[in-house]
């Protein structure tokens, strides 16, 4: 990793006529001297630790603990060096150092990314986690947080102040690293309320590839550069342009007049063809902004061989017009009584300093480096029209209860999760920002999970199955979300699927901000072809309805396909 030290080399010289051995010309003793006495180029760790930034090699517990990773797919990733910067100027620094010996950097801010984005094989893992300052103003509206602080650390500043009706339009999970949540569009609980993360963002410090901090702002004129590179923070940030170290975001106000979320988690169980009725009409009801529900199949054979739906709910308004909600919506007697006991009303303080992180305790365990779990991902964006949903739901019951009886005695679970979308999140238009999802009501992804190492391969060939059949139901027949990322796309392929037609400027603007590709990693925004503007759009992927319990609906399904031509043609206009 040092720098080469054959630049500006002398070549050592003998004096006339003096020859030694068999014609080898002797150096005289300050051209010995001289010789001895040079010392190749420092390595990047001494340049960093020069200026006293934290950097550890292999070995040193801190730079262990920073390459920990939950997910044992990624277990072996071990960059040359760890440097954990405490400032925008030294991340400058580390940018600048590192181009110039053409070391990759890998940004590190929650490490919760599902394809394994945030470990590295090579060169700087770059872990923001002393960079997480975070600045609460309510007199502005606004909350500025460093690159690497965390929800639970924006949270905890609401929840101290008793800001009691406010909200940040941030994560669900305390854990999950706040640049990366926004730069990759971000979906939360009050997503339906407010817009995705990315539509609250005011502005953003980014340390670009020449090691300039360069900040961005909503009011940039949108045809400027700096314009140009906050549009595209807004949804494909994360790795793509340089180094996000400061966000801006504003602080939204819940309707709700007594500043009261309702929210719950349970899981209910019941029999299979009860639950895809039920399920059917939950997921094409026309829910209020203010209503989240999120939703996950689950066939955990750790636990249960019995299929379930697991529920997270949030609810900008009081329990009273919860309650009302959920008669008027849910027909299912039982899981109605259960949306409106296992849930409560509570101060939005209070509820994210309590509730919230109960509700995803569970999963923020399973992303400690503690978990000794592998899992593969795959991610989709489901429209609710009726044909579509029916077609999705028949073939996530037959899938997960193939799961269940090929897989029984082991520990695996198969699940598919429903993040409900929609809302506020659909009412801007598709170019106007990087994310381009839109039209998506569910962000949906399957994970599958196994303890034994021995079941990798049917695990990933039971994944990649069940997403082929699910995958023409996807906006465009072929879009996935950037914040739920499949490992198994690639570059090309990758960037179709997170940005769509938008991919088109991410090319131009990564031209303007990063012309040398300094920031490259496998999912990337690339840099245009050379031979071209912009990369192919690869075609949809043919819907199969061969294997879905909806094939006499022919007219459904007819109007579904020329919907889905529709939605392409309309992606590459």
């Amino acid at each position: 990793m040092g720098i080469p030290t054959t630049r500006g080399a002398s070549t050592a010289k003998t004096a006339p006529g003096k020859k030694t051995g068999a014609g080898v010309k002797k150096t005289t003793p300050a051209q010995q001297r001289k010789v001895t006495t040079k010392k190749k180029n420092p390595d990047i760790v001494d340049i960093l630790a020069y200026k006293k930034i934290a950097v550890y090699r292999p070995g040193e517990e801190a730079y262990q603990r920073s390459i920990a990773t939950a997910n044992r797919l990624f277990r072996f990733s071990q960059p040359a060096c760890v440097v954990q910067p405490e400032s925008s100027a030294h991340v400058q620094y580390i940018v600048k150092q590192a181009k110039l010996q053409n070391i990759p950097i890998t940004i590190k801010n929650g490490g919760h990314s599902f394809a394994g984005s945030s470990t590295a094989n090579k060169g700087i893992l770059l872990d923001l986690k002393n960079m997480s300052k975070v600045h609460l103003d309510m007199d502005s509206m606004t909350i500025t947080l460093q690159g690497g602080a965390k929800w639970g650390h924006a949270y905890k500043d609401l929840a101290k102040g008793h800001h009691d009706g406010y909200i940040v339009n941030g994560g669900r999970c305390p854990t999950v690293g706040v640049s990366g949540y926004v730069l990759g569009g971000g979906l939360g609980p009050f997503t339906r309320s407010f817009g995705m993360g990315c539509d609250t963002l005011k502005q953003a410090t980014i340390v670009t590839a020449d090691g300039c901090a360069v900040t961005v702002k909503d009011t940039d004129d949108p045809e400027s550069p700096k314009g140009k590179l906050f549009w595209a923070l807004c949804g494909a940030g994360g790795g793509n342009f340089g180094v996000v170290v400061e966000l801006k975001q504003v602080v939204q106000k819940l309707q709700s007049k007594d500043g009261i979320v309702v929210a719950g988690r349970f899981v209910w169980r019941s029999l299979p063809e009860d639950i895809l009725t039920t399920m059917n009409r939950f997921y094409v009801t026309n829910w209020p902004d203010q209503m989240t529900i999120d939703s996950t199949w689950l066939c955990d054979l750790r636990d249960s061989p019995d299929l379930g739906v697991r529920f997270i709910v949030y609810y900008d308004g009081n329990k009273h017009h919860f309650n009302n909600q959920i008669n008027k919506s849910i027909v299912h007697k039982e899981l109605g009584n259960l949306l409106k006991c296992r849930t409560k009303a509570e101060k939005s303080s209070q509820w994210l300093y309590e509730s919230l992180p109960a509700q995803w305790r569970e999963d923020t365990e399973e992303t400690l480096p503690e978990s000794k779990s592998w899992s593969v991902y795959s991610s989709f964006a489901f429209e609710n029209d009726q044909a579509r949903i029916e077609s999705i739901t028949s073939i996530v019951k037959e899938e997960l209860e193939a799961f269940r009886d090929k897989f029984k005695g082991e520990q695996v679970l198969a699940q598919v999760t429903f993040i409900h979308s929609g809302g506020q999140a659909a009412k801007r238009q598709r170019s106007d920002t990087a994310f381009r999802w839109r039209d998506a009501v569910y962000h949906a992804y399957i994970m599958v999970q196994w303890d034994d190492p021995w079941m990798g391969d049917d695990m990933r060939d039971f994944c990649r199955k069940f997403k082929a059949r699910l995958r023409s139901f996807s906006t465009t027949g072929q879009a996935a979300f950037i914040n739920f990322p499949d490992a198994s796309l690639g570059p090309d392929a990758a960037q179709i699927a997170y940005y769509g037609s938008n991919s088109k400027k991410l090319q131009l603007v990564k031209q303007i901000w990063d012309k040398d590709n300094y920031f490259d990693w496998a999912q990337g925004v690339r840099l245009p072809h050379p031979n071209q503007s912009t990369i192919p759009l690869t075609p949809p992927i043919s819907p199969k309805f061969g294997s879905s319990k909806v094939q006499g609906k022919k007219n459904d399904i007819a109007e579904m396909a020329s919907k889905r031509a529709d939605e392409k043609a309309a992606d590459e206009a």
